[in-house]
């Protein structure tokens, strides 16, 4: 498949932060990073990427998938939370993907993001819409929880053991990047249809997945499809 609507905007930003430098590797912090789902791909396009991570078995999962990528000497790895950023505001890309609705304070880790920021560089915020997991859990037939997610204002089941803390809508998502003291460029949906296309459709039909892609890319700036995708994805600015 085609590349989705958000490493789009992450390979212009990168394109971007490379000019900057004169040529010079981008530098890249991710934060929440796991088992290196973005810092490997990120690594092998040439950046250097710290990865900041409290659970050490996703780290040693990270170290081997970067060792069979060959981008071992791209990637520091530091086990701990936002308490461990270096907020020395040097990276030109801080990733918090998958971040804000599982911290204990989504202001704080936020700001914490902001400030590794150099000045004029971007953080890139993808989190978990609380009315796409409405209408999953419904379609799901399970109308209890959507119900129970729909009424609970920070969209978390409590009670549940899921480690989700919080959802966001668009509302709620683009207030709290504005008040870390940063500008949003663009909120856009990533999710939007794809993961509601069962896998059968794609392969019993040829030229489906690159349609599909096609329409998630058109879906995922164009209200109100954008605002019920199954996550949030933001590209907002630290002011130089």
């Amino acid at each position: 498949m085609r590349p989705d609507a958000v490493h789009r905007v992450l390979d212009t930003e990168l394109a971007a932060a490379r000019d900057r430098r004169g040529g010079e590797p981008p530098r890249v912090l991710d934060v929440g990073g796991g088992s290196g789902v973005w810092a490997v791909p990120l690594a092998v396009a040439g950046c250097l990427v710290t990865v900041v991570e409290p659970s050490p078995n996703a780290l040693a999962t990270l170290d081997r998938r970067a060792s069979e990528a060959g981008v071992r000497d791209r990637i520091t790895a530091v086990q701990g939370d936002t308490d461990a950023l270096d907020a020395d505001a040097s990276a030109d890309l801080v990733l918090g993907h998958g971040l804000l609705e599982v911290v204990d304070d989504a202001h704080t880790a936020l700001t914490a993001l902001a400030a590794a920021a150099a000045p004029g560089a971007a953080v890139s915020i993808l989190a978990a819409n609380r009315y796409a997991a409405v209408l999953h859990r419904a379609i799901a037939g399970r109308l209890v929880d959507a119900r129970r997610l729909l009424d609970d204002e920070a969209g978390q089941l409590a009670g549940s053991r899921e480690p989700v803390q919080r959802r966001f809508d668009v509302a709620a998502l683009e207030a709290l990047v504005v008040d870390a003291g940063l500008k949003v460029e663009l909120l856009q949906g990533h999710g939007v249809v794809s993961d509601l296309v069962p896998g059968s459709v794609l392969e019993a039909n040829p030229g489906a997945a690159d349609a599909l892609a096609e329409l998630e890319l058109a879906a995922a700036t164009r209200p109100p499809l954008r605002d019920v995708a199954a996550r949030l994805h933001v590209l907002a600015r630290k002011p130089a």
